[in-house]
């Protein structure tokens, strides 16, 4: 007898990271769509967690089922965890974000760095069933190399790899990402429990 699929709308509007969330999930019963209608959520939370939720039941109003919702971002040591929750709104477009980065970082010493990913489940009302946080842990390049990936990709060397995240095969980066480390929890989770 074949499992029946969990289905859940994953509260972005980005088709990278859906495709990104089933290459990680891929062997799970778990099946997952974008969000119906107008989704647009107001992320104005002042955590990770916060703005996951917001997501999440933004995906609910707008497709009435259960949602999951990621909110990640980077947070640099010398920084003080910046830019953190503002880490798409660092600058306007991807390269001056980076451009930034390695800016504000030119006299660092310390350039541990961390990509923190926050995921929430709700249910078909909005409340929440369940987090996890994954973390993926490096230091941030002088500068930017690989062509692979998106956002900081290029400048985040993960630790024990000696390459940064552009670097590696999309194989490689759903084994250790921090979204990939939040999503088989949170896999685990649902196919246990739901």
């Amino acid at each position: 007898m074949e499992n029946k699929k969990i289905k859940i709308v994953l509260a972005t509007g980005n088709p990278h990271k859906l495709q990104e969330i089933k290459d990680i999930t891929k062997g799970s019963n778990i099946e997952f769509s974008l969000p119906d209608g107008d989704f647009n959520p107001n992320e104005n939370g002042t955590t990770f967690e916060e703005n996951s939720l917001i997501k999440a039941r933004e995906a609910v109003r707008v497709s009435h089922c259960m949602s999951l919702a990621d909110d990640s971002g980077l947070c640099v040591e010398a920084l003080d965890g910046a830019p953190g929750i503002h880490s798409a709104r660092y600058a306007p477009t991807q390269q001056e974000r980076i451009d930034k980065l390695l800016k504000n970082l030119t006299r660092a010493v310390n350039r541990k760095a961390k990509f923190v990913c926050a995921m929430t489940l709700v249910d078909g009302e909005g409340n929440l069933i369940h987090r996890e946080i994954g973390e993926c842990h490096g230091e941030i390049a002088k500068e930017q190399s690989g062509s692979n990936g998106f956002g900081y990709d290029p400048v985040f060397i993960v630790d024990g790899y000696g390459k940064t995240m552009a670097q590696m095969s999309e194989k490689q980066k759903n084994t250790l990402s921090h979204r990939a480390k939040a999503m088989k929890k949170m896999v685990k989770y649902i196919e246990e429990s739901l």
